[in-house]
């Protein structure tokens, strides 16, 4: 691991610092790319316009016309956190906007894969609806946009997932219309957005469009601003990078939520992992809240996140919550024993004193199909390679197949090397999509060695040394004076997230004592910081410290006999 200091424009700290910005925020937002205070007010009149979202408009009037004409609408969803989000958004918002028939279908993960099938879209004909309305999938969904349309159906895709690839050529499917910011053609500034976040603004385009045709004026028309917890989850659950645009999005969501106005399911989900809803952040989002929902989608049925999330009943959230908190718990235990094997198999790879292979690949027949990603991204964070982790497709008469998940490192386009794999090796992958940082693919098991080595093979071509070294950014040095309980508070509840990383310092620091905690899994340092003693915990590490070391850390708070202290948590180490 190679620790290294963010470089910190000093014109833009000085900006910041003269508009009022405290001196340790205005050092972090400027390492962070910000310059002016302008680019830190998070009110909803700053938000990017619909307009200039291709295809909101037109959706708009697409729905406003169903709305006057009561025609059935049906939302395919994801089975993931921003999949639910962003349906139980679409479900309250177009109620909220005079919406009679609206109801939702979600994809079974094990059944019906990703996205919008042809089979779905003959189930959503079934269901009686007019429209159908993806949301968070259809982009690359060309068969089921087609089968949809083939039997008289409406079809509004929202997405923000990149368009499919087939023989080397881009391929959309041909909807009534497409909203998504990396569709072709589309000029909204936040390319980042997640599905939640897409549905959002195609509502707030409906509603500008129902306001146009005097269903109502700016001053009775529903207020959408309910939703924005909803979005703020989903964001942050689907890390997103958090541009300017989606970070107002979550500092809206997050102040609502801590005034206690939020959707029950929300409070209920705060309650079931035992966080308080008035001290929200964005850690609660990303490893809290959203790790519940996505459980449901893993190891059993989204619905259950859906329902928990567009309720209105507090005793049923309260239900759902519970359930999915147990689902998650299960989820928990089957990764661990995943994790592992597939620990233990990439270290079979990997001969003593040797660095591992430049991607990896993992097989086991007892894998559970709903946790690859999350073993991948594990290991992914260990080996700091390239990782697919695949387990038998529990499909049925699907047995033959594998399902992989992959997670990437910074520099390796991960649906760029399937691609490449795919055009070198047209019989092996049988299906894949994803993005540069997670990716997911179906293989037949007789060619996992082939899919393995020709991974590896283009990992050869594409990573050096450089890229294949650990690297952390941090923030350097904190200064003593701001060694305080209320100023952690304070960084607590700013929006921190994916490409706006939350606060990590880092220096040399005195050893002075250090011991294994919790059950030897974790150890519980003395340290000296500039003089000062201070607490800190390396979780998962269990070898010891030398006496003086370079160590980067987050600030979080400890309470012991009812005082707050500053406590360390370790986050990687470096020899002086």
């Amino acid at each position: 691991m190679k620790i290294q200091v963010r470089d910190v424009p000093p014109r833009s700290v000085w900006a910041l610092q003269q508009a009022g910005i405290h001196p340790l925020l205005a050092q972090l937002y400027a390492a962070r790319g910000v310059h002016s205070a302008a680019e830190l007010d998070d009110g909803l009149a700053r938000l990017l316009p619909p307009s200039s979202l291709k295809g909101a408009t037109q959706a708009a009037h697409l729905l406003a016309d169903a709305i006057a004409a009561q025609r059935k609408i049906c939302i395919v969803a994801d089975y993931d956190c921003d999949g639910a989000t962003a349906c139980a958004v679409a479900l309250r918002g177009l109620k909220l906007l005079g919406a009679q028939h609206v109801s939702y279908l979600v994809p079974d993960r094990i059944v019906d894969g990703y996205g919008l099938t042809a089979p779905i879209a003959e189930r959503v004909k079934a269901s009686g609806a007019d429209i159908l309305v993806s949301v968070d999938n259809g982009i690359a969904s060309v068969e089921g946009v087609a089968r949809a349309r083939a039997l008289g159906m409406q079809t509004l895709v929202t997405d923000h997932h990149l368009p499919a690839i087939f023989d080397g050529q881009m391929a959309l499917p041909e909807a009534d219309v497409i909203v998504n910011p990396n569709q072709p053609g589309c000029a909204f500034e936040s390319k980042a957005m997640a599905g939640v976040g897409v549905m959002f603004y195609v509502l707030l385009a409906l509603r500008a469009e129902l306001r146009q045709r005097g269903v109502f004026d700016a001053a009775s028309q529903p207020k959408l601003d309910a939703l924005l917890p909803l979005v703020a989850l989903g964001t942050v659950a689907d890390v997103v990078r958090l541009d300017a645009n989606n970070r107002r999005l979550v500092a809206q969501g997050m102040q609502r939520i801590r005034k206690g106005a939020m959707p029950v399911g929300i409070a209920s989900l705060f309650n079931a992992a035992g966080r308080v809803a008035a001290m929200a952040t964005t850690f609660d989002f990303g490893f809290a809240l959203g790790p519940r929902i996505n459980a449901a989608g893993r190891l059993a049925d989204m619905t259950l996140g859906i329902e928990c999330l567009s309720t209105d009943d507090p005793a049923r959230a309260d239900e759902l919550a519970k359930m999915l908190d147990s689902i998650n718990r299960e989820r928990r235990d089957i990764e661990s024993g995943m994790r592992d094997q597939a620990q233990l198999a990439a270290d079979a790879m990997i001969d003593e004193n040797e660095e591992p292979p430049p991607a990896v690949a993992i097989f086991d027949p007892d894998f559970h199909e709903g946790v690859v990603g999350i073993v991948a991204s594990r290991i992914k964070d260990k080996l700091h390679r390239p990782v697919f982790v695949f387990a038998t497709s529990q499909a049925p008469g699907k047995e033959h197949e594998l399902k992989g998940s992959g997670r990437s490192i910074p520099g390796f386009h991960l649906r760029d090397a399937l691609d490449l794999v795919a055009k070198r090796h047209p019989q092996v992958l049988l299906r894949f999509g994803g993005h540069s940082m997670a990716a997911g693919c179906t293989i037949d098991e007789e060619n996992f060695e082939l899919f393995e080595h020709a991974l590896q093979q283009v990992a050869h071509e594409w990573l050096d040394a450089a890229t294949l070294m650990r690297r952390l950014d941090t923030d350097g040095p904190l200064a003593p004076e701001y060694l305080r309980a209320d100023l952690v508070d304070t960084l607590h509840k700013e929006v921190w997230g994916q490409g706006f990383a939350a606060p990590t310092f880092s220096e040399e620091l005195e050893v002075v004592s250090q011991r294994l905690v919790g059950g030897d899994k974790h150890l519980s340092l003395k340290l000296k910081h500039q003089g000062q003693p201070v607490d800190g915990i390396w979780f998962g590490r269990t070898e010891a410290l030398p006496a003086r070391v370079v160590l980067a850390f987050r600030l979080d708070t400890n309470e012991w006999k009812g005082v707050r202290r500053v406590q360390f948590l370790i986050e990687a180490a470096q020899e002086i």
